[in-house]
């Protein structure tokens, strides 16, 4: 059966962040040209791509597989990064610079979690340009494996469709999967995209540089147990309920404070003031716990008051419950809407201009209850508080 490479080309081309992640190669490189490639065995096609050489590839165009590099990084998935062709000692007399007429080049591997290679992220240049260099391949890395985190979404999509095998749950099941997707990644997708923006400002690469990747790739990190969360989550749907992958020994306040961080980058603009006092370990899934103080976060930001900081605060109480609270101002939550609160899929119930917030307590409320715990909400004129508290063994 012939592969559908359009199928590939399409599905890299829905990535929003894709046209921001070429951008920054460009820039950050030097370079000229930068594309996203699928590459197989005997084809080389152009999923998306930025061309400020006039290299003539348009997104959906082909390249003699043979005559790239990339074909050779399908075989070993190791980076090729070339400073200046004509002193390197192993591609200065390499067919592809010569074809092309390359001076410099950097590619790496795209691999999906399962080891399957899909292409690579490069970028090419007809003068000399510093890539060889940890900051670059770091980077260039970074993206890469954002790029296979959505490709693998659309790929557990399709298959977890595939299995279903009512047609009317399958179509549920589709659109919780799409809203939860679109629901859970928007923080750690902005979070990246500020960064992105932080070094396209700065230009060059500066002594924030590491912080900002860092931030980045942990953002990425939670993206990839996200994904696997929404497919629990679908199961749990179905009756299977959420499973848990329980730590009594690691600390959580890392976990909630790097959710923290997440939330002020995606929203520079907020205060968020955290008071997070653990004295000891509690035995939780670290993941899930994130996931659920992430969506309660983000339904303070979209429905606080926008001049009025955000409040964080998690203790213990009588040191056999944690509490976990997350507080804003706000009008009140009229009494005849909290019964909806934590029921799926009721957007803007509260406010008719807000989205997402049905959908992000309902699995907040669903994750609590799998700890043994429980969500409580109280709205008043002066703010509103959800708790989040459950029993510690």
């Amino acid at each position: 059966m012939a592969h559908d490479f359009q199928q590939d080309v399409d599905a890299v081309q829905r990535i929003g962040a894709v046209p921001t992640i070429l951008d920054v190669v460009c820039r950050a490189t030097g370079m000229g040209f930068a594309a996203v490639a699928r590459v197989t065995e005997d084809r080389w096609v152009a999923c998306q791509v930025l061309d400020n050489i006039g290299f003539g590839l348009p997104a959906g165009g082909e390249l003699k597989v043979e005559t790239t590099l990339c074909h050779e990084i399908r075989q070993h998935r190791q980076v090729i990064a070339i400073d200046n062709v004509a002193e390197d000692p192993v591609y200065s007399s390499h067919h592809t610079p010569q074809i092309y007429g390359l001076k410099s080049y950097i590619s790496v591997p795209i691999t999906m979690a399962d080891g399957r290679f899909f292409g690579t992220l490069c970028a090419i240049h007809p003068e000399p340009a510093q890539v060889n260099n940890p900051q670059v391949i770091g980077t260039l890395t970074l993206f890469a494996e954002l790029l296979a985190y959505h490709l693998e979404a659309e790929d557990k999509l399709a298959a977890a469709e595939t299995r279903a095998t009512d047609q009317q749950a399958n179509s549920d099941l589709r659109e919780q999967f799409i809203a939860v997707l679109g629901h859970d990644l928007r923080n750690p997708l902005a979070a990246i995209d500020g960064g992105a923006n932080i070094l396209l400002r700065e230009g060059a690469w500066t002594e924030k540089t590491p912080v900002i990747l860092r931030l980045m790739k942990n953002s990425v990190t939670r993206m990839s147990g996200l994904i696997d969360n929404v497919l629990d989550l679908a199961r749990s749907r179905l009756g299977g309920g959420i499973s848990l992958d329980l730590d009594a020994d690691r600390p959580l306040k890392p976990t909630l404070e790097q959710v923290v961080d997440e939330i002020r980058a995606a929203n520079p603009a907020r205060v968020i003031e955290a008071e997070i006092d653990l004295p000891r370990s509690a035995k939780v899934d670290h993941s899930r716990i994130a996931q659920m103080f992430s969506n309660l976060l983000g339904n303070a930001i979209t429905h606080g008051a926008d001049d009025q900081p955000i409040h964080v605060q998690v203790k213990l109480e009588d040191e056999a419950t944690l509490a976990l609270s997350v507080i804003n101002a706000s009008e009140p939550i009229p009494p005849e809407m909290m019964e909806h609160l934590f029921k799926a899929f009721h957007r803007g119930q509260v406010r008719s201009n807000a989205e997402g917030l049905g959908l992000g307590l309902y699995i907040a409320a669903q994750i609590a209850e799998a700890h043994g715990g429980k969500i409580d909400v109280h709205s008043d004129a002066e703010a509103t508080r959800f708790t989040f508290r459950m029993p510690l063994n």
